[in-house]
C-alpha cells in the first residue's frame, strides 16, 4: 500500500509541476503577482499548484493532514498520524524570473519524519524522489552525497560568500532551497546552510532526499529536525557531507546563537 501511494503521489507531482511549466513557458507567459509580505512574492502559478495538489493528494489519502505554504494552516493537521508538507513552487523568484532554479517541493511525514519525499523540478528535466530506508534517485538514478572529510574548500550553492567564508567555494545557486540541499545529495556541492528562521514546507522533501543519499541534515545549531510541529518552523539548515558536518556546527553556531540571542 505504501509502495502504491508513493508512486501515485509522484505522479500527482509530475503532473502537478508540468502545468506549472505551462505556465511558466521559459519566462515568456507573464503571470499575475504580488507580495505576500514585504519582499515575499507569490504569483497565481503558486496558487494553481497548489490547488491541483491538495485534490490530487486528498483524494489519495482522506486521512493526512496538509501543511502549505499557499493554504492558511490550521490546528487540524496536529491531531492526524500524517500529513502532507507541500511548497507548490519552491524558488518563485526564479519562476518569476524564467530562471530554471524553481522545484514542486511534496513530503509525506509520519510522526514527525518524512516517509517520503518528491521534488519536480521540470524546467531543469529533473525528478528527485527518497523513501524513508529505501534511498534516493534523480531521473531513476540512485544519489550518494558528498564524502568531503575538509570544511576549507567544501563546495556552497551562494551568489557570493561572506569574508569570514573565504575558505569555502562557491558554486551556482538556484533560488529553490530545496534544489540547494539536493544538489549536496548528488554531490553537486558540499554544504547548505542557513541561519534563520524557515518553514517545514521549504525542506521536508528535500531532507529525506538529502538523508537518504547519505548526507547530515540538522538545524543550524546541529540538532535534528522534526516536522509537523505546532509552530512549523525551525531556525537554520545544515545539509552536508557527513565528514564536514562537526566542524560546520562549530563554525555556525555562534553566529546562530548571536542572532537567536537579538530575538530574544
Amino acid at each position: 500500500m505504501a509502495d502504491r501511494l508513493f508512486r501515485q503521489a509522484v505522479d500527482a507531482v509530475a503532473e502537478a509541476a508540468d502545468h506549472a511549466l505551462t505556465l511558466w513557458a521559459g519566462g515568456k507567459t507573464k503571470v499575475e503577482r504580488w507580495e505576500k509580505t514585504p519582499g515575499e512574492m507569490v504569483c497565481d502559478a503558486d496558487m494553481d499548484v497548489n490547488a491541483m495538489l491538495k485534490r490530487a493528494l486528498h483524494d489519495l489519502a482522506p486521512d493526512a493532514g496538509w501543511l502549505s505554504e499557499e493554504t492558511a494552516d490550521t490546528a487540524h493537521r496536529l491531531g492526524t498520524d500524517r500529513v502532507w508538507v507541500v511548497d507548490p513552487i519552491d524558488g518563485t523568484r526564479d519562476y518569476l524570473r524564467g530562471r530554471p532554479g524553481w522545484a514542486v517541493s511534496v513530503a509525506l511525514v509520519e510522526a514527525g519524519l518524512p516517509r517520503f519525499g518528491i521534488l519536480a523540478a521540470p524546467a531543469r528535466n529533473e525528478l528527485w524522489i527518497a523513501q524513508a530506508n529505501g534511498g534516493a534517485t534523480r531521473n531513476g538514478r540512485a544519489l550518494v552525497a558528498s564524502q568531503r572529510q575538509q570544511l576549507p574548500g567544501a563546495r556552497v550553492p551562494a551568489d557570493a560568500l561572506p569574508k569570514v567564508d573565504h575558505d569555502l567555494t562557491a558554486v551556482a545557486k538556484p533560488n529553490s532551497i530545496a534544489l540547494r540541499m539536493a544538489m549536496v545529495a548528488a554531490d553537486e556541492a558540499d554544504l547548505l546552510a542557513t541561519i534563520r528562521w524557515g518553514n517545514e514546507w521549504d525542506i521536508a522533501a528535500a531532507a529525506l532526499i538529502a538523508q537518504e543519499a547519505g548526507a547530515a541534515v540538522s538545524d543550524a545549531l546541529g540538532r535534528p529536525l522534526g516536522f509537523n510541529r505546532k509552530d512549523p518552523t525551525a531556525f537554520g539548515v545544515l545539509c552536508c557531507a557527513p565528514g564536514i558536518h562537526a566542524a560546520a556546527v562549530e563554525r555556525l553556531e555562534p553566529r546562530a546563537r548571536e542572532i537567536l540571542g537579538k530575538v530574544r
